[in-house]
């Protein structure tokens, strides 16, 4: 297999997209005078994006489905092959069905959860990527507050034109043990 350097492959999508427009410039000038100028379709404008920030925004969405509890739309970021360690002292959750029932039986224990990501580095070589990441995770587990900080680590493989998690590795750093819930600031002095 020949390994290409990002100028050559820079150069071979500019020859693909020359060759591309050519065809579709001449449609445009044929369509301009059906449509006036500014009035362009939101596909023309659509910015290109490069493989990091791709999987930067693949990152994001996924949590994104996975604190909101979504897992059909959860699973078009991952793999069904992927393999999920969790920052627990477990055995690793291997396929998305396996790791689909136990997401669902871990939401099930938990409320109110935010997770926020910081010190995201990503890194691309080919059609693999890693992206490592801080978080900070606060839920109400079994009704007690608890709050996580730790690492995580996704491989991501290039599967067709999207990017997709093959292996989700967590660490916790710290933790805090979980503490009753406090009472919301909505209960009446009876619900106290």
């Amino acid at each position: 297999m020949k390994c290409f350097s990002k100028s050559g492959i820079w150069i071979a999508a500019m020859l693909v997209l020359m060759a591309v427009a050519m065809p579709a410039s001449a449609q445009k000038n044929k369509d301009k005078k059906n449509n006036p100028p500014g009035n362009n379709s939101p596909s023309d404008m659509t910015p290109i994006m490069s493989d990091s920030q791709i999987i930067d925004q693949t990152v994001g969405q996924a949590l994104g489905y996975w604190q909101i509890g979504d897992l059909d739309s959860l699973h078009k970021y991952y793999s069904d092959d992927v393999v999920v360690v969790s920052g627990l002292w477990e055995p690793p959750i291997i396929g998305w069905a396996n790791y689909a029932k136990a997401y669902a039986d871990q939401r099930s224990r938990l409320s109110g959860q935010r997770m926020d990501r910081s010190n995201t580095l990503i890194k691309v070589n080919g059609n693999s990527a890693w992206a490592t990441y801080q978080f900070i995770y606060l839920a109400n587990v079994d009704g007690k507050v608890a709050q996580f900080r730790g690492h995580t680590t996704m491989v991501l493989n290039k599967q067709g034109d999207r990017w997709v998690i093959v292996l989700n590795h967590s660490s916790i750093v710290d933790a805090t043990n979980p503490t009753a819930a406090a009472p919301s600031a909505s209960a009446s002095p009876e619900q106290r």
